[in-house]
């Protein structure tokens, strides 16, 4: 499912909340420049791509198909519903049955219209500070489909919070944390709250490096430290959940290559070994899709 190499874990190839934000620069879909920029990662060491991207969030299958063609990423499906704000109207409408039977679908049969299989279930949302009807009747289809179908579990959390409710639903329904991963943690910059749910068993993900207006990276990496120190090194994932075209260097944004090129030499400089960037970028990755221990 992976390839030998480092795995970005949280990404969009091309992703559409436009209509919803209101915001063109939230159409992220500028194909030459993507491809420029996979390709660079490509030649730093990059292998997988996560794509995150689910039903109602723009997801193009074959436009990604064509980036993976393009640039050697492999990149790997997801099948899912995002969060309140951005559900298609059906998800309201229908039954936790009926949801899951979608994601079901997406990951034996394949994504209608293409010749993709959903490799993950994600990403999965919360709304800020609140955990809405939908959301739960959502995250309910995914445990379903999840114990139909063995495969991973990635969340949503908005800036960090409900993380620890997550885990905790997760727990109640019985499924196994070593196949769940807690999205956008790094935003709540608080190792407390993190350790917490590490040792809880789930896995992590620092997947909002480079978005410094949300929170700077220096306490990212002095978080990471923590996590090392600690023991749970094991159990966290990276990636930079580009979103927008203002991302991207060609609009001046910090661009892909930003977490190899500048926040790795960062966690360097704060004693982050090498032997656990090795873990987060491969190790971790491949043993989380895979549900193993490594």
């Amino acid at each position: 499912m992976l390839k030998d190499g480092m795995t970005y874990m949280h990404e969009h190839t091309t992703i559409d909340l436009s209509k919803v934000k209101n915001n063109e620069d939230c159409k992220l879909d500028v194909f030459p420049e993507t491809v420029r920029e996979f390709k660079s990662l490509y030649e730093k060491g990059v292998r997988n791509i996560v794509d995150v991207t689910n039903i109602g969030m723009g997801r193009n299958i074959t436009y990604v198909q064509k980036v993976a063609k393009e640039t050697g990423i492999n990149i790997v499906f997801s099948t899912g519903f995002y969060q309140d704000s951005f559900y298609p109207i059906h998800v309201f409408r229908e039954s936790k049955e009926k949801l899951a039977e979608r994601m079901i679908m997406e990951i034996v049969e394949g994504i209608r219209g293409t010749d993709a299989n959903a490799e993950v279930i994600g990403e999965i949302g919360t709304s800020y500070n609140k955990w809405t009807e939908t959301e739960q009747k959502v995250f309910e289809a995914v445990v379903v489909a999840h114990k139909q179908t063995k495969k991973p579990i990635s969340t949503h959390t908005s800036i960090g919070t409900l993380g620890h409710e997550q885990v905790e639903f997760f727990k109640k329904h019985e499924v196994d944390l070593n196949r769940v991963v807690i999205g956008h943690v790094d935003l709540s910059g608080d190792a407390d709250y993190i350790l917490k749910m590490l040792r809880e068993g789930v896995y992590v993900e620092f997947d909002t490096i480079g978005k410094e207006n949300y929170m700077p990276d220096r306490v990212r990496a002095e978080i990471l430290k923590k996590i090392q120190d600690k023991g749970y090194i094991d159990k966290v994932l990276l990636s930079m959940d580009i979103t927008r075209k203002s991302h991207l260097v060609y609009k001046g944004g910090v661009g892909y290559s930003y977490l190899i090129d500048t926040f790795i030499p960062l966690l360097q400089t704060y004693g982050i070994t090498g032997e656990s960037i090795d873990k987060m970028l491969i190790k971790n990755p491949r043993a989380f899709m895979k549900g193993e221990s490594e």
